[in-house]
């Protein structure tokens, strides 16, 4: 027995385990490995110890106080007469006085080594464990447990083999970084490490130190094959090691944690100290230049009393307080906000408009009513700040167009994007009482620019959305409601803000969306769409500087003539604003920039067959006007989210017994239409000298080309009725001619919507006459007369008027022969 071994068991002796609470030290081993220890005769009947929390390993030497009484005079028996015990673990360790099911099956071999009797009268043994046992029969119970026993089967480890080689030191690499990360283990266990030698022994070892539960320790003891054994028994040292990390990092931080607040609390200590004798500013200098600002603000009085409250509270506050901070934040909002600060109007009207005119091409309506607001303003000099709602399609310049408001006034501007704001306290903030609360969006934007005048852009207004956390159109009523906007309370401020003097100007691709409400308190200044002429000009004085700049190309390095961008409009974008005009000029210009770079001659103006080569064929075919000798064929007018276009109705006849047909991807009230257009002329077909008897003997089909794109609306009521009527009377219909109008079955003709794309689509297909509702007039006048130069509009307020300029006396060239079946009559 060397020095070591001595030294653990003198430390043992004084820190025994017991047959009851286990043991909870390291076991200690002798120096002899397990190949140089005798073979044990086995008895007839081996005395059986029971033993909690804890299990023996072969080898591994264990000290255990005995102090139940079977236990007692187990040990002095086979101590005195030199026999072996066998040592096994309970299942139940409540039990006092365990049978054999309480416990396990296998155990293993001891030898006892020394007895020694303590002065409190508990007995302490020192074993030594040998082979593993597997008990057959229990054969008695009294005075102490003996049992039948056999050996189990070991298949010990090749001490040559490169893979037990490596899990060898795997499991003494594991051992040392476990004997590092838990300082209660004694490091002496380091030395009895390097001295084991044997495989099997190692993990005996360590499995009997291994800080598990017992009957994980007792699944190593049953494992037969020595090398499962090791690999099991890394895993679950290696599942200690991630524990004892883990237990070392949370000591550390709640050490660090502690040391550093006390640390702090020096610092500040020792700040104060200095600052006071520097004279330097502390909390108290600090709530002074606070009361200093506060005499210089122009707010309100009840706002004046409202900061004096808070700034005495935040005196009375502890600096280390939690609140503090939170304090100081909000009193250093409430002075950073512009009460009462507003920047001067430049009142200048003709430099207004020269600054809308040169910044947006079109748009005439938008630019009328703002300079009657700032007209209106100019003259009153007090006027409550009305709320703009632009609407319109995608990329026809609403957002921009409130920048040049802005610009326009002299005010300062801030964009604020709705889309997709769902919490209501983005509008009105949170409570302070909340941790992390913050103002408004409203709020903070004013506070941004910097004065209570600002031009606010409400961008994507129809995009709001509403969940479980409140509803932010509601709480927008509050802020775009001129009669009360100039008592606005934000949730964080918790006093009045005066918005009246605020321009908003809100911004929405859709009126549906939008709170009834919300919509009735904006007044609503609708964007068409641009045509052909107004995108061209804005291509040219907007769009092609802006990407020629941003390609780092000079002005005189290219040139993109009118040509090519109609030929950019018609052929590759189809839109009502401009964004994607804009992305096909960029690709026009980056190709210019690619051959400037690559040092490659290129033409300085790109012509309309060099787009082609450029960027592609067509992605759109324009409709044009087809002049086709069919009956039925007839040219109507539709207006589309990106412009006007014209739409060809067809119809035929065919023997049947009535049957209407309807195809194209029709809506609801397209097909509407069509019932109400044969329903009259069903009701009149004398007037057009038609049969009544070929509706219910002959089958109509009306059909809309390009099925793929969904159709509604009204407004081709009078093309479908046109179409019927020259199919039924194969009467010709007038070259060049479209139409649009809603019918009804008094053969009234509604007026419809879209009338400027619609007669602007008309023009670009090549139609010269346009047949429309009397009631549209109006909507004629609006349009600039270089739009409808060399074309005629017929104006009609009943559909015979309608059927008096389509359709032409003469038949067509190869009219449908449509005879009529003579009827039955039977007798009676």
């Amino acid at each position: 027995m060397n020095q070591t071994f001595k030294h653990f068991l003198q430390n043992l002796l004084l820190n025994s385990a017991s047959d009851d609470d286990g043991m909870e030290l390291i076991p200690i081993i002798t120096a002899e490995i397990e190949d140089e220890m005798k073979p044990v005769d086995l008895p007839d009947e081996l005395p059986i110890l029971a033993v909690r929390n804890t299990v023996l390993f072969p080898g591994v030497v264990l000290p255990i106080t005995v102090s139940r009484k079977k236990s007692v005079k187990l040990v002095r028996k086979s101590h005195s007469g030199g026999a072996v015990i066998g040592v096994v673990a309970q299942k139940n360790t409540l039990s006092d006085d365990p049978t054999a099911e309480d416990l396990y099956n296998v155990g293993t071999i001891a030898k006892i080594l020394k007895m020694l009797v303590l002065p409190d009268g508990n007995t302490t043994i020192i074993i030594q464990g040998h082979s593993r046992f597997q008990i057959e029969e229990v054969t008695q119970e009294d005075p102490y447990l003996a049992a039948k026993v056999s050996l189990c089967e070991e298949t010990p480890m090749d001490k040559k083999s490169k893979e037990v080689k490596a899990l060898v030191q795997s499991l003494k690499d594991a051992a040392a970084k476990m004997l590092k990360l838990n300082p209660e283990i004694p490091q002496e266990a380091q030395v009895a490490l390097d001295n084991i030698d044997s495989p099997s022994f190692l993990t005996h070892f360590l499995s009997s130190n291994l800080n598990v539960e017992v009957a994980q320790k007792q699944e190593l003891l049953e494992v037969n094959d020595g090398k499962e054994r090791g690999t099991q028994l890394l895993e679950l040292m290696l599942r200690e090691i991630q524990l004892l990390e883990l237990k070392q990092e949370i000591h550390t931080k709640v050490h660090t944690d502690l040391d550093q607040q006390q640390r702090d609390y020096f610092l500040r200590q020792q700040i104060k100290v200095l600052q006071d004798e520097l004279g330097q500013e502390g909390p108290d200098q600090e709530i002074e230049r606070f009361r200093e600002r506060a005499m210089k603000k122009k707010w309100p009085e009840p706002v004046a009393l409202h900061f004096k409250k808070e700034i005495d509270k935040l005196a009375r506050l502890n600096p280390q307080a939690a609140e503090y901070p939170v304090a100081v934040s909000y009193l250093e909002f409430l002075l950073d906000l512009p009460w009462r600060e507003y920047t001067k109007d430049n009142f200048n009207l003709r430099r207004t408009k020269k600054i809308l005119d040169a910044d947006h091409y079109g748009l005439e309506k938008v630019k009328e009513r703002i300079l009657e607001y700032l007209a209106v303003l100019k003259l009153k000099n007090d006027m409550k700040a009305p709320i703009l709602c632009l609407y319109g399609p995608p990329g026809v310049g609403k957002t921009s167009l409130g920048r040049s408001v802005a610009k326009a006034l002299g005010r300062n501007y801030v964009r604020m994007s709705l889309g997709g704001v769902r919490d209501e306290a983005e509008i009105r903030g949170h409570r302070r009482t909340y941790v992390g609360a913050m103002p408004g969006k409203i709020i903070s934007q004013i506070k941004k620019t910097g004065s209570s005048n600002p031009v606010i852009i409400l961008d994507e207004i129809d995009k709001l959305a509403s969940d479980f956390r409140g509803d932010p159109s509601s709480a927008l009523l509050e802020v775009l409601d001129p009669e009360q906007n100039h008592t606005f309370m934000d949730n964080y401020l918790d006093v009045e803000y005066d918005l009246s003097r605020v321009l908003f100007i809100a911004t929405a691709n859709s009126l549906e969306t939008i709170q009834p409400a919300l919509r009735d308190r904006m007044e609503i200044i609708e964007l068409t769409g641009y045509t052909l002429e107004e995108k061209t000009e804005i291509a040219k004085r907007h769009l092609v500087p802006k990407q020629v700049a941003e390609h780092g190309l000079e002005p005189e390095d290219v040139k993109i003539p009118k040509a090519t961008i109609h030929k950019l409009i018609e052929d590759y974008t189809r839109e009502s604003g401009v964004r994607n005009l804009e992305r096909k000029i960029g690709q026009l210009v980056r190709n210019t920039a690619k051959q400037k770079a690559m040092e490659e001659e290129f033409a300085k103006s790109i012509k309309p067959e060099d787009v082609t080569r450029i960027m592609g064929s067509e992605i759109f075919d324009k409709e044009i006007y087809q002049d086709i000798d069919t009956a039925g064929v007839v040219t109507g007018l539709a207006w589309t989210s990106v412009g006007g276009d014209i739409l060809f109705i067809e119809s035929i006849l065919s023997r049947g017994k009535g049957k209407l047909t309807l195809s194209g991807q029709l809506g609801d009230v397209m097909k509407e239409s069509a019932m109400t257009a044969i329903s009259y002329l069903k009701a009149h077909a004398d007037l057009l000298d038609i049969d009544y008897r070929l509706f219910d003997q002959y089958d109509l089909h009306i059909h809309f080309p390009e099925g793929a794109v969904p159709k509604d609306g009204p407004s081709a009521g009078i093309a479908i009725f046109t179409s019927i009527a020259s199919v039924f009377t194969q009467r010709k219909v007038k070259s060049r001619l479209a139409m649009t109008g809603e019918i009804t079955l008094r053969g009234k003709v509604l007026p419809v919507g879209g009338i400027k794309e619609k007669i602007l689509a008309a023009k670009r297909a090549g139609i010269t006459d346009i047949i429309l509702s009397q009631k549209n007039k109006k909507d004629i006048n609006e349009i600039p007369g270089q739009y409808i130069k060399g074309l005629t509009i017929h104006y009609v307020d009943r559909v015979d008027d309608v059927v008096k300029i389509a359709l032409l006396k003469e038949k067509v060239k190869h009219p449908l022969k449509l005879v009529v079946r003579e009827e039955k009559v039977e007798n009676e």
